[in-house]
């Protein structure tokens, strides 16, 4: 993937990185308001209108976030093996195509962020932050549980390094966003091995469905790509 000479001379602001950031500090804020003894009445007022104090809340909103995050994962993938293929250049701008494709990997990492963080807070498996952060160390199924975590670390190190590709040089960078493929097959191994909805058949079939089309287009890249290359290995009459 390739941005323009106009792209690469002038930066545009990160707004996917400030929106992101700025949903997670509201998000931590709110958090540590709501642990003060003096909102014990807004907790009361909001277990009896949400049912917090439940044990099955944050299992309920970490399947959430987990699955969410998950498409928005899905999205980003798809969408960042359609630029270079320029499928969508017929319908969008192509800067729109790139900043748009950042914004929704910085998402994914936001709710990527809360289904971890959630799981610190189950009552019926509560996840240490060691656990969270460390791969294999979880009781429960540490094989997959591990590769997701793992997942997690790639998905934030293609994000970050969208905004490093001047420093590190883009033949850098692009050897590293390669690594958001391994990132999307860790996410859906560790969402069927590990997830509890995946016995589910509407799931499961989100699962086979998403990855159908990872797959479909990833050869079509490769496709492309190899095309391309034996073009450009042609002489010139």
């Amino acid at each position: 993937m390739s941005l323009s000479k106009s792209a690469r001379k002038k930066e545009a602001f990160p707004y996917g990185l400030a929106a992101t950031a700025a949903i997670l500090t509201a998000a931590a804020g709110v958090a540590l308001g709501l642990s003060t003894p003096q909102a014990a009445g807004l907790r009361a007022w909001l277990d009896s209108l949400l049912a917090f104090s439940s044990a099955q809340v944050t299992w309920y909103i970490t399947r959430a976030a987990g699955i969410i995050a998950y498409l928005l994962l899905w999205l980003s993938t798809a969408w960042g093996l359609a630029i270079p293929s320029k499928l969508l250049d017929r319908w969008l701008n192509r800067a729109f195509t790139f900043d748009f494709h950042q914004f929704i990997s910085l998402l994914s990492l936001g709710f990527l962020g809360l289904h971890m963080f959630i799981l610190t807070a189950d009552r019926f498996l509560p996840y240490s932050l060691a656990q969270i952060l460390v791969p294999f160390l979880s009781d429960y199924r540490p094989l997959w549980v591990g590769v997701g975590v793992i997942a997690f670390y790639l998905c934030a190190l293609v994000s970050i390094t969208y905004y490093l590709r001047q420093r590190i040089g883009m033949k850098a960078f692009r050897a590293i966003h390669y690594a958001s493929l391994l990132a999307y097959l860790g996410a859906t191994a560790h969402g069927i091995f590990s997830g509890t909805d995946s016995s589910l058949p509407a799931v499961f079939l989100m699962y086979t469905g998403t990855f159908l089309v990872i797959l479909f287009l990833t050869v079509y890249w490769l496709a492309m790509a190899l095309q391309k290359r034996k073009a450009a290995e042609v002489p010139s009459q």
